[in-house]
Parts: structure tokens; C-alpha cells; sequence
């Protein structure tokens, strides 16, 4: 539970600071989302899936 709650609070800085540092490439970003078709919207989303799962898998393996 701890490692859950470290790694939500590490998303919330991230994106907390992607929204204090630069508010108007946020729009430019989901402007180019909106016109990406669905399926490369997916990909992207499982690419960073499998990216998250490796990158958790290996801090795992080395905190080991």
C-alpha cells in the first residue's frame, strides 16, 4: 500500500508541475490528441502501460 500511495503521489507532482510550468502547451497536447485517430490513441496508452509495468518491475528488482 505504501508503494501504491508513493507512486500516485509521484503522478500528482508530475502532472501538478506539467500544469504550473506550461498551462498552454496542455491545450496544444490535447488539441493534437483530439485529432490523433483512436487506435494511436491506444497504443500510445498500452505503450505506457507496458513502459510503467517494465520501469516497476525493474525498481522492484533492483530495491531486491
Amino acid at each position: 500500500m505504501e508503494t501504491l500511495l508513493t507512486a500516485l503521489g509521484l503522478v500528482f507532482v508530475i502532472e501538478g508541475l506539467v500544469f504550473a510550468l506550461a498551462p498552454s502547451r496542455i491545450e496544444d497536447l490535447l488539441a493534437a490528441f483530439a485529432r490523433m485517430p483512436v487506435t494511436t490513441r491506444r497504443g500510445l496508452g498500452l505503450g505506457a502501460i507496458a513502459l510503467g509495468t517494465i520501469l516497476v518491475w525493474v525498481g522492484k528488482s533492483l530495491a531486491a
